[in-house]
């Protein structure tokens, strides 16, 4: 494959930078606000400006203000654009040109770069990486994530959740933690870790100390766990004290109330000294970077009404990349007026070792982007979940007869294609059948292999289906011997009457190749061996 030298410029080692950058400037690198790869020209320019007067050390980029991380009620509709990939590079140069000393560009990235670009390669989520139980493998993927990375002139993920999701209602974690066990998401998360370092993209541990036991999303309003410090230590913190012994590169603290660590008040780890600079620097010491979570999310920006109030808060209490700041300049002001030039300091020696290592790290890149096919076909094969039921099952069907049935966002097809099914045999739903003319197609069959299809991996309505489409489903199984395959988020089988199903296969996902490999399994091509990650 052709290599390239890398475009980025030299970073002056740091005994040089903190004699040559005023205390003002070295404030500055603490700010990494926000930058969207569809913005107009003039929001483009206002970015420019910032980084130009030096308010600016870093950017983290997202789609665009219609994207979730600012259309927090999705009243905004996403514009799709296949050519944001490029225009990501084009903006990444022009930005990086703008600077008296190079920015340090991250993005979240956790399943690719697809989680915030079209047409980019994605890779599975963390929890059907848990389910196939193999870290070499998480590592390899990670690797990979990181060369995309590389390719656009990225320098940081800010990956991988290091949350245990023990609580089936969690609206923004589920699906994005490698699982419910500690030990488990400890391996697979240090597995990423370094998979991203190897691939020479710094590494983030996120969201401290633990966002998967809460049922509340932290974009709109303020999660509280209520657990002892020393129940935090035995669960919670686990993965992240793991990850810390393995050199992880940064840790991100979450929007996230723990009022037994912060004598029963109700205020956000982000902005906390009891949970930054005590719990995670003193009891865990770690020394290395920490990063706020953004900083526009409503759970903690609606308590800060005066700008930059918000981001001197959050530093004073530890952190160092002040994330998605939205009042650069006002914060770099409260920051001068109130904190010691020794305080700036070590957040300044942080932040610019990271970027020692970010650019050292970079060196030459392969051009291109990976492709993920393989890798997924490998994980859709060895995360496959036989939740429930028999392996003679499936063979008792094949023999039989059944009718395949695949409903909920009109997908299906492949599925159905490559079990070879005859067209009389394959029948397709969107959400408005109704029952009696379902019953009708399915005609004297007793035998039903349902294939569901969920809209949406986070469980908040059903997660996507309507409620018509429930019913549909209850009644199947309440009249029919059905195998359900479920491509989706396994937490929704508890919305099922599970006791009255008589198999069930997991298959968590509907990327290129899960289809494949569960008609595969149906058709009795191999025994599925993936391990459900989480508790039903």
């Amino acid at each position: 494959m052709e290599r390239k030298e890398s475009p980025d410029r030299p970073i002056l080692p740091y005994i040089e930078a903190t004699q040559l950058l005023t205390l003002r400037e070295k404030v500055g690198q603490c700010f990494m606000p926000a930058a969207f790869i569809n913005d107009s020209e003039e929001e483009i320019r206002n970015l420019e400006s910032l980084i130009r007067k030096g308010a600016v050390g870093g950017i983290c980029f997202f789609h665009s203000r219609a994207s979730a991380a600012t259309n927090f009620e999705g009243k905004k509709k996403v514009v799709y654009n296949e050519k944001s990939f490029d225009l990501l590079k084009t903006l990444i140069r022009r930005y990086q040109k703008a600077a008296a000393h190079p920015l340090l560009i991250s993005i979240d990235a956790e399943w690719g770069l697809a989680m915030r670009i079209e047409e980019t390669p994605q890779y599975p989520y963390a929890m059907t990486l848990g389910a196939a139980d193999d870290p070499f493998l998480v590592y390899e993927i990670a690797k990979n994530i990181g060369r995309d990375c590389r390719v656009a002139g990225i320098h940081w993920n800010f990956a991988p959740v290091a949350d245990i999701n023990n609580n089936p209602d969690n609206p923004v974690i589920g699906y994005r933690s490698f699982g419910g066990n500690k030990e488990k998401v400890s391996m697979n998360a240090t597995a990423f870790s370094r998979g991203l370092q190897d691939a020479g993209i710094l590494s983030c541990a996120k969201h401290f100390p633990g966002h998967g036991d809460t049922a509340t999303d932290s974009h709109l309003t303020l999660p509280v766990i209520e657990k002892s410090a020393q129940e935090l230590m035995t669960e919670e913190l686990v993965p992240f004290r793991a990850l810390i012994r393995n050199g992880v590169d940064a840790v991100m603290v979450g929007h996230i109330s723990v009022p037994a660590i912060t004598h029963g008040s109700s205020v956000s780890a982000s902005v906390s000294k009891e949970i930054i600079d005590g719990l995670l620097r003193k009891t865990l010491d770690y020394q290395g970077a920490v990063v706020s979570d953004a900083l526009n999310m409503h759970s903690v920006s609606r308590a800060f009404p005066e700008k930059g109030t918000l981001e001197w808060t959050a530093f004073d209490a530890g952190t160092d990349v002040l994330c998605f700041t939205e009042h650069p300049e006002e914060g770099i002001e409260k920051i001068l007026e109130q904190a010691t030039p020794e305080r700036i300091e070590l957040s300044f020696k942080r932040i610019w070792e990271l970027k020692e290592r970010a650019f050292q790290m970079n060196g030459t890149l392969e051009s291109g982007l990976s492709k993920p096919h393989a890798y997924n076909k490998m994980v859709a094969r060895n995360s496959l979940t036989l939740f429930k039921g028999e392996q003679e099952t499936f063979k008792e069907f094949r023999e039989k007869g059944y009718i395949a049935l695949s409903i909920g966002n009109n997908k299906g097809r492949e599925f159905h294609r490559k079990l070879g099914l005859k067209k009389e045999d394959s029948l397709i739903f969107k959400d408005s059948t109704d029952y009696p003319n379902l019953k009708e197609r399915i005609g004297k069959t007793s035998r039903v292999l349902l294939s569901v299809y969920l809209p949406r991996a986070k469980p908040q309505g059903l997660f996507g289906l309507q409620d018509q489409t429930m019913e549909l489903i209850h009644q199947l199984i309440e009249n029919y011997e059905v195998i359900v395959y479920l491509f989706g988020n396994p937490y929704f089988l508890n919305h099922l009457p599970l006791e009255k199903i008589r198999t069930i296969v997991i298959a968590y996902q509907d990327l290129q190749g899960f289809e494949e490999v569960a008609a595969q399994h149906f058709l009795g091509h191999f025994e599925a061996t993936g391990v459900l990650p989480v508790s039903l």
